[in-house]
């Protein structure tokens, strides 16, 4: 079987209002793998104007839903010490918060170069599970990866003269916490597949950032004591947005048509049979949108917004690719 693409120009949409800048916008407390955060000036401008109930279903570190316009926004995300955290952080006062963060930094010693007071902390957290202690574990741990064992202790390993909670991590945090209690938020912690989509109607809007099938990352490697990420998986997610296509139900979908030399068929065929859906171009870099080529680098990724309306702003030529499968 042959894969053949063309690319095909769509008419250039210039925007109503200037594009947004990331500065303007609330950034996650968590960095978060894969998070979309460098990158909302691309996708919220391609979102419907108007919301009603804008749901995130795979939320990670809530950085598109807390940037959206809604009436309503539901957060939902498998991993339940993630959604507990939110619901600690939304629900409790800010300066109990944060003295209650500076009182463990300061109990535990932790520091960049301080291995043996993260350790201690770490099992401290992993005693108690308070969901105030797991925002402070994840700003020393490596990375900022969120990691449990199949026990469900959290078991990443210390991040060495790289990681920890800082101004700029407490600034974000304050600002999250304020945008969290401002606007009408529900956190959710569902298996997407068992998320209950019933009360949707057509002005509504879902938005999918699954792990990426192709791409390699703590989310989807099964090592996080969560249900990981297969085919199955990602089957089971194009037919559900396609039956909510059906229903009128508008979406938008992240995800990697090709990876580091690999390509991701599943999505691909399941563009080729649904050509009334959009594919709008990521910038590589996360800088702008500007996708005047497509880099066909084997080391590069060419990430997609994929929806099933024609979005409301285009600030740049923008690409759709047909695909033509051939035996």
């Amino acid at each position: 079987m042959v894969l053949n693409l063309a690319i095909k120009e769509r008419k250039e949409i210039k925007p109503e209002v200037n594009s947004c800048k990331t500065n303007n916008f609330v950034k996650s407390p968590l960095n978060y793998i894969g998070g979309k955060y460098k990158i909302l000036d691309q996708i919220i401008p391609l979102f419907p104007n108007e919301i009603n109930c804008f749901v995130d279903l795979f939320a990670g570190g809530c950085n598109v839903g807390i940037n959206v316009d809604a009436q309503e926004i539901i957060f939902n995300d498998n991993l339940i010490y993630l959604v507990d955290l939110y619901r600690t952080l939304q629900n409790k006062e800010l300066l109990s918060i944060l003295k209650h963060i500076h009182t463990q930094i300061n109990k535990f010693d932790l520091s960049k170069e301080n291995e043996a007071g993260y350790k201690r902390f770490r099992l401290h957290y992993n005693s108690t599970q308070n969901p105030l202690d797991l925002l402070v574990l994840v700003a020393y741990s490596f990375n900022h990866q969120i990691r449990f064992n199949n026990s469900h202790e959290f078991n990443n390993p210390f991040g060495r003269n790289r990681s920890s909670y800082n101004q700029n991590t407490e600034r974000n945090l304050i600002s999250f916490i304020n945008a969290v209690k401002s606007k009408n938020v529900e956190f959710q912690s569902l298996s997407f597949d068992a998320f209950n989509f019933n009360s949707l109607g057509k002005s509504d809007f879902i938005y999918c950032d699954p792990p990426y099938l192709i791409a390699t990352g703590t989310y989807n490697d099964g090592k996080r004591g969560f249900k990981g990420w297969s085919k199955n998986e990602e089957f089971k997610l194009l037919e559900m947005l396609d039956s909510l296509n059906s229903k009128g139900i508008m979406f938008a979908l992240s995800n990697v048509l090709e990876h580091k030399g690999k390509s991701n068929d599943i999505l691909k065929s399941w563009l080729n049979k649904n050509k009334q859906y959009a594919t709008n171009y990521i910038h590589k870099n996360y800088s702008n949108s500007n996708y005047q080529t497509i880099d066909r680098n084997k080391s590069s990724s060419t990430e997609v917004l994929i929806t099933n309306y024609t979005p409301p702003q285009i600030n740049n030529k923008n690409l759709q690719l047909v695909f033509d499968y051939k035996k």
